[in-house]
């Protein structure tokens, strides 16, 4: 069964840096898109990355220049580098496949808290 671990997460200062590690295992990684989810508290869900098959990626404005989105399909591993932190980007981080065909996630982790305060 598709399975998705993430980590990495956790309290840091504004101006801070974290690297997000998802885990996955179940299915043939490196043949699917894969993203990064974020929700902040009281708000729904925003895309925050996707990383394709050939390495293409694109990011969400909020944090285009601050976020470096990158896997290693022989680890099965996506990753999100994190720089330059702002409240702004609390939230629960969710590792998620892409289905296409759907236009839909088919499977999330079970989600990475971030929280960025002073």
């Amino acid at each position: 069964q598709v399975q998705l671990v993430e980590s990495g997460g956790g309290s840091v200062q504004p101006g801070g840096s974290l690297r997000l590690s998802c885990a996955a295992s179940g299915f043939t990684f490196g043949s699917v898109i894969m993203s990064w989810v974020r929700q902040a508290p009281g708000k729904g869900l925003e895309r925050v990355s996707h990383v394709n098959t050939t390495g293409g990626t694109n990011y969400a404005d909020s944090v285009k220049g601050r976020f470096t989105i990158s896997r290693d399909n022989a680890m099965n591993t996506l990753y999100l580098q994190m720089n330059n932190l702002e409240p702004e980007d609390t939230a629960v981080y969710y590792c998620a496949k892409a289905n296409t065909t759907t236009n839909t996630f088919d499977a999330w982790g079970q989600g990475t808290l971030v929280a960025v305060s002073s």
